[in-house]
């Protein structure tokens, strides 16, 4: 508050109150006696000490300088950004770094991780099959407009495409990938937005899209607009029967949640249903499945990133129950945190991407790799 007229209303009246009390008693003593210089001086001098008190005291009361705010950091560059892991058949972790178009892996015994691709076309999703052979979502990028699925014989390290065009069209941009017991991929395809890279692919869909690739090499599209908005992280149920999708649509009202599908034998869905929902916050990127069916969902953020997602779904890895239940949440304390997988020997630890971090933690439940 300030020190207005109000402050120096209460200080006129202490000093008449104070004059009141001290002056006039000594004016009738000084008359007739001679005390009344005595009482004046101790008068005066008591005075003077609360008057001294009540300045200080409105001193109190006056506005303090204000202090400028310490403005919001924000990032200046990013050196890495980790996403897609997935353990591979010789037991190595591998992920990708899509800022630095590479795919890496990580001995989990020693704790020390090597480039395995040094050129990924800018992977981000990977899943090893049946096989043990590679699968990736690559993204590519406005000079080599390659956008692709693609598998690699992990002992010759030949790299086969298994899919690059729909209907004569390229992909946008290929992002995550699963499998079923069938051994059929299910992979999606966000169309580009107001935050994609600026290099998008010439002569792509530009719509977003879910895909299924049979054994035979056949490419079925399941799902586009409207039906799907910003199709993410995908994964199939232990038993065959459901189909999680991640949407996460970043504008106002858009939908970030998993979504639920039926998936039928022959590869169809249906009933589509909200399996978790995430709004406003930020919806999850990628998620992995254990035995029992939970889902390992990567989500929420710490800072705000200039989109219209809120951070009210805090940052980490919620589990969430075939019911659609959180049954635990797991705090990471980096962004962007995106994807999630299992690995080890039991398959019982926890790998989880987020900014420039793979992140592990145990788990109680054996995880899927799928």
């Amino acid at each position: 508050m300030g020190f207005g007229n109000w402050h120096i209303a209460v200080v006129l009246s202490v000093v008449n109150f104070l004059t009141l009390q001290y002056l006039t008693p000594f004016k009738r003593e000084g008359a007739g006696g001679g005390s009344a210089d005595r009482r004046l001086v101790i008068g005066f001098f008591s005075m003077r000490t609360l008057l001294a008190v009540v300045v200080l005291v409105l001193a109190g009361c006056a506005e303090k300088p204000a202090v400028p705010a310490e403005p919001a950091v924000s990032v200046a560059a990013s050196v890495a950004f980790t996403e897609g892991p997935a353990q591979g058949p010789d037991g190595m972790m591998y992920f990708t770094d899509v800022a630095n178009n590479r795919i890496l892996r990580l001995n989990p015994i020693t704790k020390k991780h090597e480039v395995f691709r040094a050129d990924s076309n800018r992977a981000n999703g990977l899943l090893f099959d049946s096989q043990g052979r590679l699968i990736a979502c690559e993204g590519s990028d406005g000079e080599r407009n390659q956008p692709r699925v693609t598998r690699t014989d992990m002992k010759t390290e030949k790299v086969e495409e298994l899919a690059a065009k729909y209907e004569g069209q390229l992909f946008n941009a290929p992002n995550d990938v699963t499998a079923d017991a069938k051994g059929r991929l299910y992979f999606t395809d966000p169309a580009p937005d107001a935050t994609s890279p600026a290099s998008k692919a010439k002569g792509a869909t530009g719509k977003p899209g879910v895909y299924r690739i049979d054994t035979d090499g056949k490419i079925t599209r399941l799902l586009t607009a409207p039906d799907t908005e910003w199709p993410n992280g995908l994964v199939i149920s232990p038993d065959d029967k459901t189909l999680y999708l991640i949407e996460a649509n970043k504008v106002e009202g858009g939908t970030r949640a998993i979504r639920a599908y039926d998936l039928s034998a022959d590869g169809t869905l249906s009933n589509r249903r909200v399996h978790y929902n995430f709004y406003p916050g930020r919806s999850a990127d990628g998620m992995a499945i254990d035995v029992e069916g939970n889902i390992y969902a990567a989500a929420g953020l710490h800072r705000l990133r200039g989109t219209q997602e809120t951070l009210d779904t805090k940052c980490g890895v919620h589990v969430i129950s075939p019911a659609g239940k959180l049954l635990r949440f797991i705090p990471v304390p980096e962004d962007t945190i995106t994807n999630t997988a299992f690995g080890g020997t039991d398959n019982k630890t926890l790998f989880i991407t987020a900014g420039k971090t793979l992140f592990q933690i145990p788990n109680g439940i054996a995880g899927m790799n799928r």
